[in-house]
């Protein structure tokens, strides 16, 4: 019990970790947001003031009211642009003192802009001109271009070093997520074994109690009603391990599910989605152990139903996506075997899913289960119409393929590919 409490107080801990970890990820998207928009602010002012000085220039030159529309609508929208870049960066000193150098800088610049326009409106066009080749207003502007070069930098900079802190608390989640996946399938191991070496104590009381002596009648009647109550305690025990199981399984494929929200490395969020799909897989048969009446095998048809349908939700959703079809004679296999089954199929559904055909392109992936030629033995299929295993070396890391011939050698079999078949033909002989 000790053991058990720990495991579940590990598992605990590494959900907290997962829930700290997507916070902070939440407060690295509110940071980018600020900062984008501190830098589309800072553009915008000098896009504004640029307008306003070539509204003037053109005014100087040809004395033509219409060419300062630009600078009226700066007079308008440059105040405003200041009073939302000094919003943005209050309280960050870093920043603030950058700001405060360019909002002077372009006060000033809109006191040049306004003198020489008000010069050249009393007709005196010379000393307006004789006012821009001073060059002021250009040390002006280079003053503002200076700041805002500042800013952009500081920024980078900061963003750089969020983005590093951003990669880093993913790849913790994702491994605290591994983590707590390893914890689930250890205490599940760990309770599935408790009760079975229960229940296995209580049918050799059994036996003994059979052999007694049967003047003992009344008292090995009494005695069975107890083991037999006991043993209805211990599978529904059992029932309600897989029941938690389950929601345990179905809890870190959540986890898994807000964090490919956040991710934006392909490469991770593939190897995300092939880890959700084998924790989908072995959460299923817990699923279906807790509603059956049957708790040492699994209905494969039905396991397999509810398994494809999942797997096309989470691994081919929307248009253009492949669809999954399934075709499952009625068979029976024992829980290990349909943890084992569920595996294999759902890492060659998710290679034909990510290899089989183009992004858009659609086709069709079809599961086939049905009982061999030989006596007690079944055959899986799992085929696809796309190019073909080509030289025939694994894409990707290779992690499926390992996963796959590893459950295969425990079911006593191999996959076999057809090598005459167009696309991707995968079958899997097992004893029943």
């Amino acid at each position: 019990m000790t053991l058990l409490a720990g495991a579940i107080l590990l598992l605990l801990a590494v959900n907290v970790a997962t829930f700290v970890m997507i916070q902070r990820t939440v407060a690295f998207n509110d940071q980018v947001e600020r900062s984008q928009q501190v830098r589309g602010a800072a553009g915008a002012l000098l896009i504004s003031l640029v307008d306003a000085e070539t509204g003037q220039r053109g005014f100087l030159l040809t004395g033509r009211p219409e060419f300062l529309a630009p600078y009226n609508r700066a007079e308008t929208s440059v105040p405003e642009q200041m009073a939302e870049l000094e919003r943005l960066t209050a309280g960050d000193p870093q920043l603030e003192a950058h700001v405060a150098v360019m909002l002077e800088a372009s006060r000033d610049k809109l006191a040049e802009l306004e003198r020489s326009v008000a010069l050249s409106r009393t007709g005196r066009i010379g000393e307006a001109v004789q006012l821009v080749r001073s060059g002021q207003g250009r040390a002006l502007m280079d003053t503002i271009r200076a700041q805002i070069g500042a800013i952009d930098e500081i920024e980078m900079v900061r963003l750089e070093s969020r983005t590093r802190q951003s990669e880093y608390g993913s790849g913790l989640t994702l491994w605290a997520n591994a983590l707590g996946g390893l914890l689930v399938v250890v205490l599940a191991g760990i309770m599935i074994w408790l009760v079975r070496r229960y229940i296995g104590e209580i049918q050799e009381a059994r036996d003994t109690l059979d052999r007694m002596n049967a003047g003992l009648e009344t008292q090995v009647r009494d005695r069975t009603a107890q083991l037999t109550l006991a043993r209805d305690r211990a599978e529904a025990m059992l029932r309600e391990v897989n029941h938690r199981v389950g929601n345990s399984l179905q809890l870190v494929s959540s986890f898994m599910s807000l964090q490919l929200r956040h991710l934006a490395d392909d490469g991770a969020r593939s190897a995300l989605k092939e880890a959700q799909a084998r924790i989908e897989a072995v959460a299923h048969v817990h699923r279906r152990l807790y509603t059956s009446d049957d708790m040492t095998s699994v209905a494969m048809d039905e396991y397999l139903e509810g398994l494809v349908a999942e797997l096309g939700q989470s691994l081919a959703p929307g248009a253009g996506a492949p669809t999954l079809s399934l075709q499952a004679q009625p068979l029976n296999v024992s829980t290990d075997q349909a943890v084992s089954i569920g595996v294999i199929v759902a890492e060659l559904v998710t290679n034909a899913v990510k290899y089989a055909y183009r992004p858009g392109q659609g086709g069709e992936i079809r599961i086939r289960l049905e009982p061999d030629a030989r006596a007690r033995r079944a055959l899986l299929t799992v085929e696809d119409d796309g190019p073909g295993l080509g030289d025939a070396k694994p894409k990707g890391t290779g992690l499926g393929g390992r996963i796959v011939s590893a459950l295969a050698a425990g079911l006593g079999s191999k996959v076999e590919y057809d090598p005459d078949y167009a696309g991707v033909r995968a079958r899997l002989a097992f004893d029943l």
